[in-house]
Parts: structure tokens; sequence; C-alpha cells
């Protein structure tokens, strides 16, 4: 069961973009041209525009002037949809400043476009495909139960001095979503493989 649930995430993490045909008339002098325009349009449910309702994941990281560097990784890999998924979900959303904290050589090398793979496992590592709000992560770090991730790998939940830890970064904020809940965290969640 959990290496179905493993492989579906992966194919709804890593979905592929599927290239549009418009074709676009323009007039120019008084006569007529037609011109072929091929685009890389993205779709899916990421690129649906809501203006209502609770934002999900993905929409409150992308109104977020906290989150932008997140946000231009998620765009890099190609995981916006994982991010809108109906859920539930929670997302472990690491701010501007836990990326700061990377060195910037190797912050560049993961935004490009030969390391997506590797990027994607990282940000797959903040996701994990249930609902924890903050009391169930309480629960679970007095149960020293461990969260699965869908990269596959498992995080240590902790509480020290009344605050919440995850894969030892801890939470600063919490915000409920259309689906489940995003943390802010202070440093980025790396795979331990």
């Amino acid at each position: 069961m959990k290496t179905l649930i493993k492989s579906l995430l992966l194919f709804a993490f890593l979905g592929c973009f599927i290239a549009c045909n418009n074709s676009a008339k323009s007039s120019e002098d008084n006569a007529q041209t037609t011109t072929n325009d091929t685009s890389n349009e993205k779709t899916g449910q990421a690129f649906i525009k809501d203006e209502g309702g609770t934002p999900n994941a993905l929409k409150l990281a992308m109104q977020s002037e906290d989150h932008t560097t997140l946000v231009t990784a998620v765009q890099a890999a190609g995981v916006e949809n994982a991010l809108v998924n109906v859920g539930p979900l929670t997302v472990f959303a690491p701010n501007n400043t836990a990326f700061s904290k990377i060195d910037e050589a190797t912050l560049n090398d993961l935004l490009k476009p030969e390391n997506k793979g590797k990027l994607a496992l990282i940000l797959t590592n903040h996701v994990a495909p249930s609902n924890f709000p903050v009391e169930m992560l309480k629960k679970n770090a007095e149960k020293n139960r461990k969260l699965y991730m869908a990269s596959g790998e498992y995080v240590e939940v902790t509480q020290q001095d009344g605050d919440l830890y995850v894969g030892g970064t801890k939470i600063i904020a919490t915000v409920n979503v259309s689906n489940g809940w995003v943390h802010i965290v202070e440093d980025v969640i790396l795979p331990k493989n």
C-alpha cells in the first residue's frame, strides 16, 4: 500500500506538461496574415485561476513575499500541481530566510533544469500526504512517531520548550489552507538519502 501511495505521489509530483498549439491572427496595414504560435502553456489545477475562496498551499506561497524562493523552486522542479492537490496534505514551507542558509552556488545549481529531479526530491521531502494540524503534530511528538513524506522518507517530530520541530527544524507559523495545512519552517528539510 505504501509503495502504491508513493508511486502515485511521485507521478503527481513529476507529471509532464503538454504543449498546446495556438493559432493567432493579426492584421497589419489592412492585410490579413495568419501565423502559427506554438506555446508551452502549463496545464493542470495549479494554473486554473481562482480569485475567491480559501487559497490552497501553492496559492498561499505565491501570495507570500516571504516564500518567493520556495515558489521559484517549485516552478523549477515542475511540482506545482502537487501543491494544489485536493489533499489532505501538509506542507512544511521553508521561508526565504531558510533558503538563504543554503550556499548560493548550491541553490543556483539545484534550480538548473538538469537538476530538476534532485530539486523535486528535496521539495517533496516537505510534503506529508496527510492532514497534520498542530495538535496532531504534538500527539505524534509525544508518541515518538515519524511523519511519512512524499519523498518516501520519514521525518521526526519533536517538541522542545513548547515549540514543535519537524525534521530538526522549528515550525514558526501555521496556516490552514483549502487542501490541508501549511507550517512555515526555519530551515530546508534535506532528505537523508
